[in-house]
């Protein structure tokens, strides 16, 4: 739990220096003038806090998956038995799919079964797997799995999902304070705005952050959603149809085990819970084990 917090507040402090040192660079003060909204300012500090707070998230995303999972990395010097053999499947998919530096190979303590990959770049990446997903898998089925990771680690998912969550949390933030600044200023004294009440504002800023970050959710989510059928087809093409199929297949045997640490990369993983229907079901990051399935018995990839 302290872990947990400590990692919070630190990316947090980070994400808030550098966007300080680089608004004083660029000599951005703040977007609220007596003649209004700034513009240019508010646009450059939006795109600051959303693509900055990713962007520093991605960068410590293998060392934050290391800390709070626990990830033993398999040393391939020294790596015998099953783990020599995690080791060999992820570096010959990564060498089939493209990928010019070998992925860091991890397991990490848990019961669930799953796995993930991550890290800033495709070159500098991180595929993980749980001890229960070794325990519970014959080796076909885990390379199914691996090659589903390994697609996402040569499409440079990481990446694109740091772009599109940077984008999206920009353009709330950024459509919020336009709202707010108007209704606060149609709310004000008098024509003109003077008098405007701050507090309102705020308030106003605060409440349409939230819708503004729900309703950008969707755009993220639908991303995820597309990019883990992706994975599976470009598992499906890496290490053949049936091993991918049967991968799937065996999690969902496991799908109600969850390993609640690491809330935050729970959407990497290859299996998540996927229990909405509706419009609940548009918020999900992964999309139901039966859909996946289907797609590919249906030879959609």
């Amino acid at each position: 739990m302290f872990k947990r917090i400590g990692l919070f507040l630190l990316t947090n402090l980070l994400v808030i220096a550098t966007i300080s040192i680089v608004m004083s660079l660029l000599g951005i003060h703040g977007y609220l003038t007596q003649k209004g909204i700034d513009y240019r300012a508010l646009l450059i500090f939006c795109l600051l806090w959303g693509m900055i707070g990713s962007g520093i998230s991605l960068l410590m995303s293998k060392w934050m998956a290391k800390t709070m999972l626990g990830v033993e990395l398999i040393d391939p010097q020294t790596a015998t038995g099953d783990q020599a053999w995690l080791i060999q499947t992820v570096h010959r998919l990564a060498q089939r799919a493209g990928v010019q530096k070998m992925p860091e190979v991890g397991i990490y303590e848990s019961p669930e079964l799953n796995a993930f990959a991550t890290g800033p770049s495709k070159n500098h990446s991180l595929v993980a797997v749980s001890s229960g997903l070794l325990q519970s898998m014959n080796r076909d089925e885990v390379e199914g799995v691996l090659a589903h990771e390994i697609t996402h680690v040569a499409n440079g998912d990481m990446v694109t999902m740091m772009l599109i969550q940077g984008v999206v949390n920009a353009f709330a933030m950024f459509l919020s304070r336009i709202v707010a600044y108007a209704i606060s200023t149609a709310m004000s004294r008098d024509e003109n705005g003077e008098g405007m009440s701050y507090l309102v504002f705020y308030i106003l800023t605060f409440v349409f952050d939230i819708l503004f970050t729900i309703l950008g959710s969707l755009v993220t989510a639908a991303f995820s959603r597309w990019r883990e059928y992706r994975a599976d087809a470009g598992g499906a093409r890496l290490a053949g149809r049936d091993k991918m199929v049967n991968a799937l297949q065996r999690l969902k045997a496991g799908v109600e085990i969850e390993d609640p640490r690491a809330p935050a990369l729970s959407t990497l993983k290859i299996s998540g819970l996927n229990k909405g229907i509706g419009i609940i079901a548009l918020f999900a990051s992964h999309p139901p084990l039966d859909e996946r399935i289907a797609r590919l018995q249906k030879g959609q990839y």
